[in-house]
């Protein structure tokens, strides 16, 4: 099962991104990778096999940066190889993203990136997202990941950093496990509490369909709500013929409460009853 983890605060993240992978890989792993963003630019490295592989490559490697994120990936779509581990990027390399879950209609969006110019260079379903990212993005990371994730069908669990909007992390989750690690001036976000527990014990579970926004010194959540369709007429708010809407509504009770009862009268040897209140009878009577 993979892991994810990343950090943004007033600490150098590498080594706490590589702890924090460490403390997952008890879930088992093929590969694994990091992302650094920093003030001298971006670091991304990856790394078949063991943990110990990808600490022996960014060894010596200038990683200054206070934020990041990181990834130990077990296959699903993909062999293992290096451009299958995560992070996964944009065309641009502006967008980088670790996910878990599986995205279900990834080859029909897949199809459709690639017609309008995508260049793709994994076999992963992931990278389909940091795509449709890249599609959406006019400057803000969040408001694209929300328009993105309103085209895949599936189960996530992801976060986004972005070079053209740095100094935030965005995170999100359907049915994968993903919470906040929460500090004063740093923040964390990990799929396992494991991960985030030497930095801090107090933490939030997103709910489905939430969006976080993680900066240095803040944090918000965004919860995505499904449309609902509205069962009103237009006539039903206009006065009729009424000067005005206290006379309407005295006038339309009749119709008011026969529309209230209808289909729960109960008529049964000669008594009538009030269904759907049954439920409730015992609480009713106190």
């Amino acid at each position: 099962m993979c892991g994810i983890v990343g950090y943004i605060g007033k600490k150098s993240a590498a080594p706490i991104l590589i702890e924090g992978l460490g403390r997952q890989s008890y879930r088992g792993y093929d590969s694994s990778g990091l992302v650094i963003l920093g003030k001298k630019g971006l670091v991304c490295v990856k790394a078949k096999g063991k943990l110990e592989n990808l600490e022996e490559k960014i060894n010596g490697q200038n990683l200054e940066g206070n934020l990041g994120l990181g990834h130990v990936r077990w296959a699903t779509h993909g062999e293992v190889t290096e451009s299958n581990a995560h992070p996964h990027w944009d065309c641009q390399k502006n967008i980088y993203l670790v996910h878990n879950g599986i995205i279900e209609n990834y080859k029909k969006l897949k199809d459709q990136l690639v017609k309008e110019g995508h260049k793709f260079v994994s076999e992963t379903d992931s990278e389909v997202i940091a795509h449709l990212i890249e599609k959406y993005f006019e400057g803000n990371l969040e408001n694209a990941v929300r328009k993105a994730l309103k085209e895949i069908r599936g189960t996530y669990g992801i976060a986004v950093i972005s070079k053209k909007d740095p100094e935030k992390i965005v995170a999100a989750r359907l049915s994968s496990p993903l919470i906040l690690g929460i500090n004063k001036n740093e923040f964390l976000v990990a799929s396992d509490p494991a991960a985030v527990v030497t930095y801090t014990k107090q933490i939030i579970s997103l709910d489905d369909n939430e969006i976080a926004v993680l900066k240095q010194d803040d944090f918000f959540i965004l919860k995505e709500k499904p449309l609902e369709t509205i069962e009103l007429e237009i006539e039903e708010t206009e006065k009729k013929q009424y000067p005005h809407f206290m006379l309407k509504e005295i006038m339309e009770e009749p119709e008011t409460i026969e529309n209230a009862i209808r289909g729960r009268l109960i008529i049964k040897q000669g008594s009538v009853k009030l269904g759907g209140l049954d439920a409730i009878q015992e609480k009713s009577r106190k």
